[in-house]
């Protein structure tokens, strides 16, 4: 963990409108990621200490590939998500309802269900690491939202709520365009993937699977791969032994 200091320096706010002065300090460990503790002197100036940790969060990582962030951003990041365990078969998220969080995924796999009209499970898509998760369309406009998400394996995630993630994009003016911009790009790479096995035979959809998407291969069930190739749990079976 790396931690930094910062101290500003000002006068008493209703006496002074001066904009504080910062400056950085070395410091070593602390034991909280941020404290922001402030002391009035006899003549009224103000003391302020910042300490910002920069913890090991995916999240950060992440939106580090595509901007810098600054410190502060990242203290509004790290404490609007939180962070949250499921177990493989946990829905994060049922069908039915409105859905009113997004995910972005630290560790694992999840998968977006829905039943089709024979009542049968159907899995849309896969999404792994460094992935924002949600029902865009019930997310964006308030509608509820015929399919699920649910783990596929046991994962890690960090959640915001929309009035939450709303807020942040008030105060972090490039978030939302740039959280946008990743949801677009995965949710077109998602439809290119699928579209891959349309028209493909169950053997050309599995082996097209395996090359595009091994790391989910191995940590699915058998029977979630099937639904998402849409053939029976029997048929993948005798499938494997063939590849």
């Amino acid at each position: 963990m790396n931690t930094r200091v910062f101290l500003t320096t000002t006068r008493r706010p209703q006496a002074s409108r001066q904009t504080p002065r910062l400056r950085l300090l070395p410091f070593e460990l602390f034991p909280s990621l941020v404290i922001h503790a402030t002391e009035y002197g006899e003549r009224g100036a103000c003391f302020s200490l910042i300490i910002f940790a920069d913890m090991d969060n995916p999240l950060i990582n992440y939106l580090q590939l595509f901007t810098p962030l600054p410190e502060e951003d990242k203290v509004l990041l790290t404490d609007a998500f939180e962070p949250h365990s499921f177990k493989e078969g946990e829905a994060l998220f049922r069908g039915g309802a409105i859905c009113r969080e997004m995910f972005f995924i630290c560790k694992g796999v999840l998968r977006i269900l829905a039943s089709n009209a024979k009542g049968a499970e159907v899995t849309h898509y896969f999404l792994s690491e460094n992935t924002f998760c949600t029902i865009l369309n019930s997310f964006n406009n308030n509608v509820p939202a015929e399919e699920t998400i649910e783990a596929a394996c046991g994962t890690e995630v960090l959640v915001i709520a929309k009035t939450r993630l709303l807020s942040l994009y008030n105060k972090i003016t490039y978030l939302q365009a740039l959280v946008n911009q990743i949801t677009q790009q995965k949710l077109l790479d998602k439809i290119q993937t699928r579209n891959a096995y349309l028209g493909q035979d169950a053997l050309t959809r599995y082996r097209l699977f395996m090359m595009r998407q091994p790391d989910i291969a191995l940590r699915v069930p058998l029977k979630d791969v099937a639904s998402y190739l849409e053939i029976t749990p029997q048929s993948l079976s005798r499938i494997r032994k063939k590849v």
